[in-house]
């Protein structure tokens, strides 16, 4: 469980790290802290979905 959890950690990160903020945001557009959020958030609630649908044991 507790490996399960920290893969999850670490591939959120790296997926993170790795993309680009959104494309429709110009620099100075002051949108790009609250974009970074949203897509951060998003990330977290799809893998906890994935986690849930197939690493999760009842």
């Amino acid at each position: 469980m507790k490996q399960t959890i920290q893969r999850m950690v670490s591939t959120a990160f790296l997926v993170l790290a790795s993309t680009p903020a959104a494309f429709a945001n110009e620099p100075g557009g002051g949108y790009e802290g609250i974009s970074a959020m949203y897509y951060g958030l998003i990330a977290v609630i799809l893998m906890y979905g994935a986690y849930d649908i197939f690493f999760k044991k009842d």
